[in-house]
């Protein structure tokens, strides 16, 4: 099964969104509640950082009896230093992305800690793409 979701950078209207359609798909498919919250959370988590941070984004959803596999690719300033972003506290959330209580620099920490896998590359001025693993059995 596959599915898309578009985000759209800065539309906190519609942030999360797409994570709410992937729980429900993932109750209808009887996928155990303990993965489907990690799931749904390292998505959220995902889907805000593309609204927070990227000027727009796609989420591609891939399931099958083995596992869920969330690839999210944006189109925004890009990562400069990866392994500074994954650290807890760190966040370049503007002042008005902060106000609304987003940006705490605990997203990409929290989408490690919720996958089975993680990857993350990143190019700046072009975008990001984070896919998320999570597996079934």
């Amino acid at each position: 099964m596959h599915f898309e979701y578009s985000i759209e950078g800065g539309n906190f209207s519609r942030a999360g969104y797409a994570s709410s359609e992937i729980k429900k798909l993932l109750k209808q498919l009887n996928v155990d509640m303990g993965i489907i919250k990690r799931t749904v959370v390292a998505c959220y988590e995902a889907e805000v950082n593309v609204v927070a941070h990227a000027y727009s984004g796609t989420i591609y959803v891939d399931l099958n009896t083995d596992l869920i596999r969330i690839r999210l690719q944006d189109e925004g300033p890009g990562i400069p230093d990866i392994d500074q972003a994954m650290q807890e506290g760190f966040s370049t959330a503007s002042s008005k992305v902060r106000e609304m209580g987003f940006g705490a620099g605990m997203g990409l920490p929290n989408i490690k800690k919720n996958a089975d896998k993680m990857e993350i590359s990143s190019e700046v001025g072009k975008g990001t793409t984070l896919e998320i693993t999570m597996f079934l059995q």
